[in-house]
């Protein structure tokens, strides 16, 4: 899937996109995908931004499928476990992986306007490593965000 920064891109292509790679992705791991679980994946990949458990729970209860929070936050355990969510931990918050089931180290650019989030490839991520090692540190997990003003939100020179 590829990244689509905060430009314009075919969203309904990106969601379609993204819904099969999950799919794809759960059926080799032997996982099941379940509707609320797609549907919740489905949520994320349509907003481009980050959501918390209670953003996506009325949509969800709206639909019939949960509206008590154990289910939000088991589909999102279940998505992230599986590689096909993050938590942006800046935002206490979930977005859709643009590299689903992929170990990788993201990094997430949020917009403290429009609250988008783009994930990038975390490349100061083996620097840190890098480090830990020198001092002896073992890292286990690795979270890098940065927040400032999307291209959209900037305001014009």
């Amino acid at each position: 899937m590829a990244e689509h920064g905060f430009d314009h891109h075919d969203h309904n292509h990106c969601i379609s996109t993204g819904l099969e790679v999950a799919e794809k992705h759960c059926a080799d791991a032997g996982v099941r995908l379940t509707p609320v679980r797609r549907r919740v994946l489905e949520i994320l990949l349509q907003e481009h931004r980050a959501m918390g458990a209670y953003d996506i729970l009325p949509i969800l209860a709206q639909e019939g499928l949960g509206s008590q929070p154990p289910v939000v936050y088991r589909a999102l355990e279940f998505l992230q476990a599986n590689k096909l969510v993050h938590k942006v931990e800046r935002l206490n918050a979930f977005i859709a992986c643009s590299h689903p089931g992929s170990d990788h180290v993201p990094a997430f650019m949020i917009c403290r306007d429009c609250s988008k989030v783009v994930e990038t490839q975390g490349s100061t991520a083996a620097g840190l490593t890098a480090a830990a090692q020198d001092v002896g540190f073992s890292v286990e997990a690795t979270v890098i965000e940065a927040e400032g003003l999307c291209p959209n939100c900037q305001p014009s020179a």
